[in-house]
């Protein structure tokens, strides 16, 4: 059996709205925790408390996810804006780029 190679590129990743997906995502989670709060004794009785700690586990790494994004989109923005004081607009090859410097 010979390897599939696939004869197109890569699509560019896509990058929407991350933060206010994450932070939506973590809420939910939070959410689900607290609607099923009020019948954990009948998830007691039934094995199924797990359902209401994934809720809450959800919304605790949700939080670290918050974080994370947040300082990532923050990065992005950073970089973006050291670029554009560059005046090189992030284009390899352009004079003021780091490849263009001599190296010692």
């Amino acid at each position: 059996m010979t390897k599939w190679t696939p004869t197109h590129e890569a699509p560019e990743p896509l990058e929407g709205p991350v933060v206010p997906t994450v932070v939506g995502g973590t809420v939910l989670w939070f959410l689900l925790f607290l609607v099923q709060l009020p019948f954990y004794g009948w998830f007691d009785d039934h094995g199924h408390t797990w359902w209401v700690w994934t809720c809450l586990a959800g919304a605790g790494l949700g939080l670290i996810g918050i974080w994370y994004v947040r300082g990532r989109d923050a990065a992005i923005k950073r970089d973006a804006a050291a670029r554009d004081a560059e005046g090189t607009g992030g284009v390899p090859g352009t004079p003021g780029t780091q490849a263009d410097r001599p190296t010692a």
